[in-house]
């Protein structure tokens, strides 16, 4: 089905020659040979810089949604912006439900329509389109590079290289300013055969997570995609694998496109913006993956990451035992939770208690016209199961309508609901107490879905293709792969569907380069601007608030989705929920040195700074916290994970290796250190230890790529080193002032 080979190799004849074999084939070094790639010419085409290394990029276009974008433009707004410098799109598909009793949320989107409009910006409404579906309809292009803050900005299946970014990266490019990059390994992605009946997008993309997470074998990458298995596949089932991509770690993605490319961008009225891509022959990758669609099967990822699959068929052979496993680790993470997920074993199955199919990986028009067939005539049963359906954008719920799926989806129980991205993180679809939900959506990460374990809440998600999602509702619950149908699905038709923009064309601002000056930002009570930030000092003094010893930690972990949306645009008050699920005890830990650190900038004379600072001069050392985790950053590009704590003093994080290059951008962009120490696990770091950084300010300006550190711990010092590689000057200029802001106001 899949295999993956850690070596580098050319693509030639449409087969492959190992790196050892390409001078005796006549082929080019490989640092020549990498230049057939289509990503090379895409990134050389948007690279301003002198060279191929090290990347100087600038987009074609931007998009952000609601919970992000207001901190973007409040960043880029106070270091000096006056005018949105390219196509910027304000999606409202993530903070869409007004909090209880206020319109908190309500708020921000009457502050992005002002933004749009005194900018010179797009505003799409809420509920008109989830931020991936507008950029694939409206901006999405061969050659094309597009930013989003949202990490599963993937527009690659259209010939398009899209990276999700933290928000100060969009603040950059408002500024003028590049997304500057190491230029990254490529890795293709050889994809041959046609999937089976009854298998979809999210059952390879599944497959493709499984083979790779773990390792980290393309974390940081290029991921390319090429091979006769392509011309199988219409452009949604593309964009579903696409669209996983990042659940991989992968930096980006692009395919080759083709006939079926071009009749997307004829059916979307956009024929002008076509282009074929294909590597050249003989383009050199540096390692490769070989994708037998044929041999792919209907897939499940148990809780808690998509990585953790098996096919439907090992499943259920052996749920049990894998179940089993599943509570284990479930009652590790919430040791005072009642954790049970065996008992969905009874009567001969595996029962599910709801299917949700949504967002920008499952609510596309072919996984919801195929789930309609399955479903067609029959009844998800008036029992616990239920099955919600979220279209991606309004022009498909439009043509769902028109063609008569949404009424067969209706008719059978289903209950159709307006484009949300609710779901993917804890918004929507809550589930109950103990229930398993399975669902065409993005990630299953520890409580995403929105369960309070704390609260003794737990629910468990696990993710599928939309196709067996819809078999298991035909059954009532009953976990089912499309496969075992007795009549699985067709191929949808190749015939690309009627898009309709009138909706769009409608309700949707479009502002670009009409930027109205005299237009004042309407801000809500809750939107407030970042609080000041202090510059790294002569010395510091860290104190330990959290030290997490999971495998990987996640953003979700480092800070909370769902419940905290309404305070994406209040940095206070979104940072009291900082780790809350993780490590409770955190926020008042940072608070409590944050507290002795402000008295100490207005008296460092008071007698009790000498104590407060273990004895360090108190005029010339400052006081943090940090982070420990041995992984962090895994899932969402949203900067709160790193802005929270530095508003509440951090400084910095120390870890083995940083899950993706978005989070580690998060943590530069707000002043911290992101210092590496691969033995930091053997430190046994706790809250409360301290350590302390003589000359740490001299040191990150004058380049250091190792500093000396003293670690007090248990009435004892040792030395020990920090390492902070491949930090670039700007990097470094950006830490020393303290966040970006400061160093754009500088």
């Amino acid at each position: 089905m899949l295999k993956i080979t850690c070596e580098g190799v050319y693509y030639k004849n449409g087969g492959f020659v190992p790196a050892k074999d390409g001078p005796a084939a006549g082929l080019p070094a490989p640092e020549k040979a990498r230049e057939g790639t289509m990503a090379h010419a895409i990134l050389k085409a948007h690279n301003t810089g002198d060279n191929m290394e090290e990347l100087a990029i600038r987009f074609d276009a931007m998009a952000s949604h609601d919970i992000t974008y207001v901190g973007i433009i409040q960043t880029a707004r106070a270091s000096g912006m006056q005018a949105f410098p390219l196509p910027y799109v304000l999606t409202n598909c993530h903070n869409s439900l007004c909090a209880v009793g206020g319109t908190i949320n309500e708020d921000d989107h009457v502050f992005g329509l002002s933004a749009a409009k005194k900018y010179g910006g797009i505003y799409v409404p809420a509920h008109q389109s989830v931020i991936h579906s507008y950029m694939r309809e409206r901006y999405a292009a061969p050659g094309r590079m597009i930013l989003g803050s949202d990490s599963h900005t993937r527009y690659g299946a259209y010939g398009t290289m899209a990276i999700g970014e933290g928000g100060p990266e969009l603040a950059k490019q408002l500024l003028k300013n590049t997304w500057d990059i190491n230029y990254p390994k490529v890795v293709l992605v050889y994809l041959t055969g046609a999937p089976r009946r009854g298998v979809g997008p999210h059952d390879v993309a599944i497959a493709l997570v499984k083979a790779t997470f773990a390792s980290g074998f393309v974390n940081n990458c290029v991921l390319e995609f090429a091979g006769p298995g392509i011309a199988a596949l219409p452009m949604d089932f593309r964009n579903g694998i696409d669209v996983m991509t990042t659940e991989t770690t992968c930096l980006s993605s692009i395919w080759e496109t083709d006939g079926v490319t071009e009749g997307f961008y004829r059916a979307h009225q956009r024929p002008e913006d076509y282009r074929e891509l294909h590597p050249a022959d003989g383009a050199y990758y540096d390692k490769y993956i070989e994708i037998d669609l044929s041999k792919v099967e209907p897939m499940i990822a148990l809780p808690f990451h998509p990585s953790n699959a098996w096919t439907i068929h090992e499943f259920l052979e052996n749920a049990a035992d894998i179940l089993a496993a599943v509570e284990a680790d479930a009652q590790k993470r919430y040791p005072k939770a009642h954790v049970k997920l065996t008992d969905k074993i009874r009567d001969g199955g595996v029962w599910a208690d709801q299917g949700v199919i949504a967002g920008c990986a499952g609510g596309l028009f072919d996984n919801i016209t195929e789930a309609a067939d399955i479903l067609r005539g029959g009844s998800t049963g008036n029992g616990a199961f239920t099955l919600d359906i979220y279209p991606t954008s309004v022009p498909v719920s439009l043509e769902l309508t028109k063609i008569g799926a949404t009424a067969d989806l209706l008719e059978t129980g289903a209950v159709i609901k307006p484009s949300f991205c609710g779901p993917c993180f804890g918004a929507g679809d809550v589930p109950a107490n103990g229930a398993f939900s399975i669902r065409h959506s993005t990630r299953n990460f520890p409580n995403r879905e929105g369960s309070k374990p704390s609260d003794g809440q737990v629910s468990y998600v696990a993710l599928m293709d939309a196709r067996s999602i819809a078999a298991t509702a035909l059954n009532g619950g009953v976990l089912t792969g499309a496969d075992e149908l007795p009549a699985p699905p067709a191929d949808p038709a190749e015939e690309p569907f009627a898009y309709d923009d009138t909706p769009y064309k409608a309700r949707v601002y479009f502002g670009v380069g009409r930027p109205d000056p005299g237009q004042e930002l309407v801000f809500g009570p809750n939107i407030a601007d970042w609080p000041e930030q202090v510059a790294l000092p002569e010395n510091l003094l860290l104190t330990v608030c959290s030290a997490i010893y999971d495998p990987v930690t996640t953003t979700d972990e480092l800070i909370p989705s769902g419940e905290t949306s309404s305070y994406r645009s209040n940095p206070l008050r979104l940072s009291e929920f900082a780790l809350s699920r993780k490590d409770p005890q955190y926020v008042p830990r940072a608070k409590a040195i944050q507290k002795v650190e402000r008295l100490r900038r207005q008296n460092p004379a008071d007698p009790q700074m000498a104590e407060a600072l273990s004895g360090f001069d108190p005029t010339r050392t400052g006081l943090g916290s940090l982070v420990m985790a041995l992984k962090p950053g895994d899932g969402s590009a949203r900067e709160q994970a790193a802005s929270c704590q530095k508003v509440l003093g951090g400084f910095a994080n120390i870890c083995y290796e940083y899950a993706t290059k978005r989070y580690r951008s998060n943590v530069v962009n707000w002043g911290m250190l992101p210092f590496i120490a691969e033995d930091v696990k053997d430190w046994n770091l706790q809250p409360g230890d301290r350590i302390y950084l003589p000359g740490i300010r001299a040191a990150v300006d004058g380049g250091a790529e190792e500093v000396s550190a003293v670690l007090l711990q248990n009435g004892t010092e040792r030395p020990v080193t920090l390492k902070l590689p491949g930090m670039t000057r700007e990097e470094r200029d950006i830490v020393l002032a303290g966040c970006l802001i400061n160093y754009y106001a500088k």
